[in-house]
């Protein structure tokens, strides 16, 4: 929301202080809900885990530059106008780069904690975002980390 307030604040009154100052409270919303999904047990403790997880957030931003790629397509065909598309362009760019940030994160870093050799993958069908380990082992009400999709839409590879 105050990111979405600093982009109207700065693009349609050309308020660039108070954007600033949104942008500002944008990243300590951030901050709070990146403590309350650890605080909830929603992203891993130990580097095994840790590592699998920017394993599968990295595939997600792959398969976003496509997604967002066909969401620009259908706005184009919608007659939406060509400022949007172009901007919704620019965002799968910055999904592809994403993705190849992430991998390169992976090769530098993670080493031998990605091998996941012998144990089941689960991909989420809507994101791409890729679960390791025993899905079935989550409860009932678990959702994707990426997508907030719930586990029914994961498929195993």
């Amino acid at each position: 929301m105050y990111y979405a307030l600093a982009k109207v604040a700065k693009e349609q009154f050309g308020l660039d202080d108070v954007a600033k100052e949104f942008i500002e409270l944008g990243n300590q919303e951030t901050n709070h809900g990146a403590f309350y999904a650890m605080l909830n047990g929603r992203y891993p403790i130990d580097e095994k885990t840790f590592w699998n997880m920017v394993r599968g957030l990295s595939k997600a931003e792959f398969k976003g530059e496509n997604n967002i790629n066909q969401l620009a397509d259908k706005l184009a065909e919608l007659g939406v106008g060509e400022e949007a598309v172009a901007q919704v362009r620019e965002f799968a760019v910055q999904e592809k780069h994403h993705g190849e940030r992430t991998k390169a994160i992976l090769d530098k870093y993670a080493g031998a904690e990605v091998n996941n050799e012998g144990q089941k993958v689960y991909s989420c069908s809507v994101c791409g975002f890729e679960y390791v380990g025993d899905l079935d082992n989550e409860p009932d009400d678990y959702k994707c980390p990426v997508c907030n999709m719930p586990k029914a839409v994961f498929k195993l590879i």
